[in-house]
């Protein structure tokens, strides 16, 4: 335990920055700039029961402020996972979430089923994914069917488990409230959200897909939103993530509600965004006589008042 240790309802990380899955691989790539073991948690590309190719090209649109993508959860599959990615993870001294997708509720039944047998940290149900066919976003719209997925999940694991949400809903208080009362350990919020771009020369959308999820800077005063109103609506810590590139982001989660925060879009600008915004957070709390992480968290949310 140190100053920066965090809770996350029984899964423990030596310090709040993680990174988001579908922007860090499985980390291979970004071994070979620093430790590994400076991160919290490492949350995996999303995974699938077999081999995904993921959508057509075109997938991928920049935009000002960030991306727009249509991957399409294009993955080696769950078996894959175990075999080649689990045991290079376990060189580095953080956690491993396993992010989990499925086209019905039965896939992240037999997904959670699978993965309770190896040596992952934590399940992330992934029910927010907006650029897929079948299931994705739908399941984390209804709050009867986040439930249901939830409730299916856990009846098939004894992992730490937690929900990764939609921003694209009405209310997403009521969505987080059903995956709490569902047994959900923690949730992360928010994915991505829906949108597009045109060609004026073709008069056509760019995507493939026509729709995609976008990310980036664009959306982070949004997603802390997200944050700071779920805090006060459950009692179950949060993952905040959503536009963060630097320490700054990283600390106005925190202080809106999330125990711990996830950068994602900004790794494909700065490799390294992820070691700086734990040393911005540590100077932070240096300069400020701040002891533990933990006095941080919610302490501009009016839950506290």
């Amino acid at each position: 335990m140190n100053r920066f240790t965090v809770d996350l309802n029984g899964l423990i990380l030596n310090n709040p920055v993680t990174v988001a899955s579908g922007t860090f691989g499985f980390g291979r790539e970004f071994s070979e700039f620093y430790d590994l073991s400076r991160l919290g948690a490492i949350s995996v590309k999303g995974l699938t029961l077999e081999e995904r190719l993921g959508n057509p090209s075109p997938r991928i649109i920049e935009t000002k402020q960030g991306l727009i993508n249509s991957v399409g959860l294009q993955n080696p599959g769950v078996e894959y996972f175990i075999k080649h990615e689990i045991p290079f993870l376990r060189e580095f001294d953080t956690k491993i979430i396993a992010n989990i997708n499925g086209d019905n509720i039965d896939d992240y039944g037999k997904m959670a089923q699978r993965l309770s047998y190896e040596d992952v940290d934590s399940l992330e149900v992934n029910i927010s994914c907006p650029n897929v066919k079948n299931g994705g976003m739908l399941f984390g719209t209804d709050p009867d069917i986040a439930y249901q997925v939830v409730k299916r999940v856990l009846e098939n694991t004894d992992k730490h488990v937690i929900v990764k949400l939609t921003p694209n809903v009405t209310d997403i208080k009521v969505i987080a409230k059903a995956v709490e009362e569902a047994g959900a350990n923690a949730i992360s919020l928010v994915n991505t959200f829906s949108g597009m771009k045109i060609d004026i020369h073709s008069q056509k959308p760019v995507l493939d897909r026509k729709i995609g999820g976008l990310s980036g800077p664009a959306i982070k005063p949004l997603a802390l939103k997200f944050v700071y109103d779920v805090y006060s609506a459950v009692k179950i810590p949060i993952i905040g993530m959503g536009g963060i590139s630097n320490s700054e982001d990283a600390i106005e989660f925190i202080l809106a509600g999330a125990s711990a925060i996830a950068v994602g879009t900004y790794n494909f600008v700065n490799p390294l965004v992820a070691v700086e915004i734990y040393d911005g957070i540590e100077k932070y709390m240096t300069d400020r006589g701040i002891a533990t992480i933990k006095e941080l968290i919610g302490l501009a949310n009016y839950k506290k008042y």
